[in-house]
């Protein structure tokens, strides 16, 4: 089962993409466990996660969040702009998988 991280600034739109996400990982019968977070609690999930998804909003966090958890092999991606504003699970959950 593939672990999926989603940071954000606020948390409300991204915790509707989760939700777009998981009904995509269900109709599709993909095992995944998807969770978003601020980025100051990341460290909650950095032992349990295998792919992290930065917001668009967040996207300055990438090259910081590379260098931090580099060793521990999590993939690390900023959701595209136009998908993250559509509300696109689908596109963002295969994405993810694929990664």
């Amino acid at each position: 089962m593939k672990k999926i991280t989603l940071i954000c600034a606020g948390g409300f739109s991204t915790s509707m993409l989760v939700s777009k996400m998981e009904e995509e990982a269900k109709n599709k019968e993909i095992e995944v466990e998807i969770r978003a977070t601020a980025e100051s609690k990341f460290w909650e999930y950095e032992n349990d996660t295998d792919v992290l998804l930065l917001g668009p909003q967040v996207g300055y966090l990438l090259d910081k969040f590379k260098k931090k958890y580099s060793e521990k092999e999590i993939k690390i991606s900023i959701i595209d702009s136009v998908d993250y504003g559509m509300m696109n699970g689908k596109k963002v959950l295969n994405d993810a998988v694929n990664m």
